[in-house]
């Protein structure tokens, strides 16, 4: 798909007036729905905020590509919009931007808006192709700015491919050789920004540079083994994991995204070089930490402990509900109904799996593919000695850093036994010294403090049981999908899972589904505080709450953090202090309005449901100023 096939002239904004990044972003929806190419401004820009909550679209040097592929997009479409004077967008370099490009991607075009960003990366990592952008007069120019571009770049990727298919002149080069791998969380726009700024850097340096693509549509241009073979140096420009055990050997760099785009000269002098530790690979374990930019040990922990959580929440979320529902046919249909028995078995068959899993994924993430056998063995082995959620935290970190210092253990080990470290020696070791320790120490001590905490819980006096709701609802809305709001849910899925108490469960559902109903409904009373397409936003934030995806509010308080955060955390706090003390309990971990059947006491905790909201969303109206709505053109 060519650029301008929908870089529509209609769309162009070439003077644009707006001074904020929300004013930039509701300036170019404005036009979109102007001119039919979406038919719900709210639900559209839902979905820009929800990207941007991410990480900020302003990608630096002047650019800022804002995208959303959702529903409200009747066909795709790109606005572009140049502001002279420059734009605040949080960019990530900290610098105005001046050029915006909005991706509009209909919900099932499969990956057109992917297509888009990684073309319009990679042209606009040209200084000179954005230098023409800025000083374009009229949309007809943009639009031959970008088929010169795209011309010029088809041909230059038709002589790469003609230089790549004859071997000879590859083999024969003097010319430095170096590979890179390029990579982000998202795999879009800085994935290729990175590969460009590498290959246009090398060509000025005179070095040859072959580089692969671990993008959102999979990897790209994958070295091939003779390559790996040849290149002087190994550039692994990545935020997340990519293939490392083919570099074995070789040395390899390795560096954020950003470097690869910002940093390109140091990393391909680096390369040649040979600047670089040498990669030594036994079985999965890599001597190179992931990045040389090091991790904090709270930021490694917390990585390794919500790799373990994510994997396990399908395994909560499936199996609570379904057992959840079996009660229901138990006092609809009695004990002996094949409903009852066949969904308590369902769901309870997903719950034998919650701890191992945990302790698995949790392990798999500090020593890759060795550490999930001891890992969840471990977890198992805290079930059986009820030692519970802690346990299985335990036994998932113990065994991770086990494997970890097995593979140190055996470096001496000579280099023809390699093989038999990772079937043999890995398993066995990583399995027993994991198991030995879980059995007769972490077992017993666990089981003894999961026990006592249990107990603890059990004989909570109201008063205390309050305040614990309180808090959990509170820490639910401090950061809306965050560290602390997964904390608290973790922390009742714990409770939930080893003794089937609901009641944490019912504080936590309460204050993670206040924010975005609270918002919803102030945007409906005090609708001179909003602007109008924050309105139609607030009413899906009512749909969002009601299904407990806090999520929803994240936009609001990216645009105004102090007031709706700080409103959020006080009516969630009530809420989940209130179904404390009126003993309300839901046996499910998510779902929001559509299990409150499941609840004991499914009125009050409604009651709970709504005198939080309306605490949150009066406080958050109240506290607002006025704004002047913005009609759409």
């Amino acid at each position: 798909m060519k650029i301008n096939d929908i870089l529509l002239k209609e769309l162009m904004i070439m003077d644009l007036q707006a001074t904020t990044k929300e004013g930039v972003i509701d300036e170019m929806i404005s036009g979109l729905s102007a001119n039919g190419i979406i038919n719900d401004a709210a639900v559209y820009k839902e979905g820009i905020m929800k990207r941007e909550s991410q990480t900020s679209t302003g990608l630096g040097d002047g650019i800022a590509m804002p995208h959303a592929k959702n529903k409200a997009v009747i066909k795709p479409a790109v606005v572009f919009a140049k502001s002279a004077a420059g734009v605040d967008y949080a960019s990530l370099d900290g610098q105005p931007a001046h050029l915006f490009f909005m991706i509009a991607a209909p919900e099932g075009a499969n990956n057109v808006h992917l297509e888009v960003l990684a073309s319009l990366s990679r042209l606009l990592i040209n200084p000179d192709f954005t230098a023409s952008l800025k000083k374009a007069q009229t949309p007809e120019e943009v639009q031959g700015l970008f088929a010169a571009a795209e011309a010029a770049r088809e041909a230059k990727e038709q002589a790469e491919a003609a230089a790549k298919a004859a071997p000879v002149a590859a083999t024969e080069t003097k010319r430095p050789f170096v590979i890179a791998v390029t990579a982000c969380p998202t795999g879009i726009a800085h994935t290729y920004m990175a590969e460009d700024s590498l290959k246009l850097m090398a060509e000025k340096m005179g070095v040859d540079i072959r580089v692969e693509t671990n993008g959102s549509d999979g990897v790209k241009n994958a070295l091939t083994a003779d390559e790996i073979r040849r290149a002087d140096g190994v550039i692994i420009a990545a935020d997340k994991k990519v293939e490392m055990a083919r570099f074995n050997g070789k040395h390899v760099l390795q560096r954020p995204v950003s470097d690869g785009i910002n940093k390109a000269e140091e990393l391909i002098t680096k390369a040649m070089r040979q600047e670089a530790p040498i990669l030594n690979v036994e079985g999965d374990i890599f001597s190179a930490s992931d990045s040389d930019e090091k991790q904090s040990i709270i930021g490694r922990v917390y990585k390794d402990l919500m790799n373990g959580i994510s994997h396990m929440l399908p395994f909560v979320v499936g199996g609570g509900i379904l057992i959840a529902i079996s009660f229901l046919f138990e006092t609809s249909f009695g004990a002996d109904s094949p409903l009852f028995i066949s969904f308590m078995a369902i769901g309870g068959a997903a719950f034998s799996f919650l701890i191992p899993i945990l302790a698995g994924y949790i392990a798999m993430s500090i020593a890759d593919r060795p550490g999930l056998l001891p890992g969840m063995a471990g977890g198992y082995l805290a079930v059986q000695a009820n030692a519970g959620f802690l346990g299985g935290l335990i036994a998932g970190f113990l065994a991770g850093y086990i494997m970890v210092y097995l593979k140190k253990a055996f470096k001496g080990l000579p280099r023809t036994l390699d093989g038999m470290k990772t079937i043999l020696l890995y398993p066995v070791f990583g399995l027993l010294i994991t198991g030995l320790l879980m059995y007769f120490l972490v077992g017993p001590v666990f089981s003894t403090i999961n026990t006592a905490m249990i107990t603890f819980l059990e004989n909570l006096g109201t008063g205390n049981a309050v305040l614990l709701g309180a808090v959990l609802g509170g820490m639910m809305a401090i950061d809306m999908g965050g560290p602390f709001n997964k904390a608290a849910y973790a922390f009742s899925i714990g409770i939930f899972t080893d003794t089937g108490d609901g009641s944490l469960m019912a504080a936590v559902m309460a204050g993670g589904m206040i924010p975005p109903l609270a918002i919803g409904i102030a945007t409906l009373i005090f609708k001179n505080k909003f602007t109008d397409i924050e309105q139609k936003s607030g009413l899906s934030n009512i749909l969002l709450g009601l299904s407990f995806i806090t999520e929803g509010a994240i936009p609001f308080a990216a645009a105004d953090p102090m007031r709706v955060i700080g409103s959020s955390i006080v009516g969630s706090a009530i809420a989940g202090g209130l179904t404390q003390l009126w003993a309300v309990s839901i046996p499910a971990p998510h779902g929001g309005l559509f299990v409150i059947t499941l609840a004991n006491r499914p009125l009050m905790f409604l009651l709970a449901l709504l005198i939080g909201t309306a605490v949150s969303a009066l406080m958050l109206g109240l506290w607002k100023q006025d704004k002047t709505q913005e009609v759409a053109k």
